[in-house]
């Protein structure tokens, strides 16, 4: 969604674009795949009322007004039970803390709602931050767990930026005036908004070259070289990379050292995502977060508690997330193994869970999802221009005040392109550009 929102925008304003797409289709972690026979989104999705970047780009593309908007309910699994923590009177029955533990949960919550200077938190381990605010025992049974099963053991050099960037963006949602978790989707889901980018991509001029893997980009003379992995060698006169920050160091050998190191610092946590299809449903809950250690998913996503199961054929697609650090040995493990572990947890978390409902069952892989934003991260963060000419970097690990998602990413793009021009992408001076 980043490059093709900046081939998009670069089109718009007069360029000529090539994206260039290792796979054979476009959307990245934004993609769907084919699963039994339905067609849906690799990863789950959702857009917030707040959304606004990604609305307007919905917008512009013809798809926003038939979006469809749903109130959701929220499950939380600890001490091997499920409980909804879907209002306010649910949240004051929940067992596992005592009515002052939940007090300063509310609290920290509010709190970080309220913060406006998050590069202040930046400077300050999100833990230390959460035991200031919610207490030791409150940050022991609901924020660690929780923590862990996002970032595993990187939780412990993240800032607290992260914890305020993911209540802001929640809290966001509900100042929007109907102070209700309204999520929306499009229905057909993100296969059919990237095939209307892609329409959109093509009529503006935007050349698209899928299965075309970039191996080198490097600076020569007055223009820049594209090498493939083919062996084909193209020039540009601009090049815009949106790869993850490592992969930049490996694409340009002519970046100082400096600017090398700085790339390879940043630290990615991947995620090992199955999708599931089921004859029926598991809970009334859109996302369930799991505080127990032993459940070998980080949360269950029932995308069919806000998507209507008419999308799915009429039956439930459940998304089983687990985030892991790049290097993770689950990378290796195979589909059979991991659905062996993964139904057997479903069977105890839902004890009317059959086995034999399961109708599709895939494994997705992303070792590099979402940079971790460690302790003083925006000061290490890559810079836009590098100092080779005419190479630039536009990737999410620029995200600074904010999580990886597709509005965030939207954002991003919109935000660089003033920068990108005023580097000398003027209409008509350099041309063409390469994504």
């Amino acid at each position: 969604m980043l490059g093709m929102t900046l081939a998009l925008r670069l089109a718009q304003q007069g360029q000529q674009v090539t994206l260039f797409e290792s796979a054979n289709e476009l959307g990245g972690l934004a993609s769907a795949w084919r699963l039994g026979d339905i067609v849906w989104d690799r990863h789950y999705h959702v857009t917030l009322l707040s959304d606004s970047s990604l609305r307007s780009l919905l917008a512009e593309l013809g798809l926003e007004s038939g979006m469809q908007w749903v109130q959701t309910k929220t499950g939380f699994y600890t001490g091997g039970q499920l409980y909804s923590m879907s209002n306010s009177i649910e949240f004051l029955k929940f067992p596992p803390l005592a009515l002052w533990d939940k007090f300063r949960l509310g609290l920290t919550i509010f709190y970080a709602s309220r913060v406006k200077d998050w590069q202040a938190l930046e400077k300050i381990k999100v833990v230390d931050w959460l035991t200031r605010w919610s207490g030791r025992r409150t940050t022991d049974k609901i924020w660690l767990p929780l923590l862990r099963a996002k970032l595993g053991d990187n939780y412990e050099k993240t800032s607290a930026a992260f914890i305020w960037a993911t209540i802001a963006r929640m809290y966001a949602a509900r100042r929007s005036g109907l102070k209700k978790e309204m999520f929306g989707y499009v229905p057909g889901g993100y296969a059919r908004i990237i095939d209307h980018l892609a329409t959109a991509l093509r009529e503006t001029g935007v050349t698209l070259r899928l299965e075309q893997r970039v191996k080198r980009v490097a600076s020569e003379g007055t223009g820049v070289s594209v090498q493939l992995s083919s062996g084909q060698s193209l020039a540009f006169d601009q090049v815009v990379l949106t790869v993850p920050a490592p992969v930049v160091a490996d694409l340009c050998p002519n970046l100082t050292d400096d600017e090398k190191r700085k790339a390879r610092a940043i630290e990615y946590q991947g995620i090992v995502c199955a999708s599931v299809l089921l004859r029926k449903p598991l809970a009334q809950f859109y996302v369930t977060n799991i505080t127990d250690t032993w459940v070998p998913y980080t949360a269950v996503i029932e995308m069919s508690a806000l998507v209507d199961r008419s999308q799915f054929g009429g039956n439930s697609l459940v998304y089983l997330p687990k985030y892991v650090p790049a290097d993770d040995p689950m990378f290796g493990l195979s589909d059979d193994v991991l659905r062996e572990r993964f139904v057997s947890a479903l069977q105890r978390m839902y004890p009317q869970f059959d086995p034999s409902d399961i109708l599709a069952f895939q494994v997705s892989r992303v070792r590099q999802v979402f940079a971790i934003p460690t302790v003083g991260y925006s000061n290490r963060v890559p810079s836009l221009r590098t100092s080779q000419p005419g190479i630039h970097v536009v990737t999410s690990a620029q995200i600074l005040n904010g999580t990886l998602n597709v509005n965030e990413t939207i954002q991003l793009a919109e935000r660089s392109i003033p920068q990108l021009l005023s580097a000398g992408l003027e209409k008509g001076e350099l041309e063409p550009a390469a994504i």
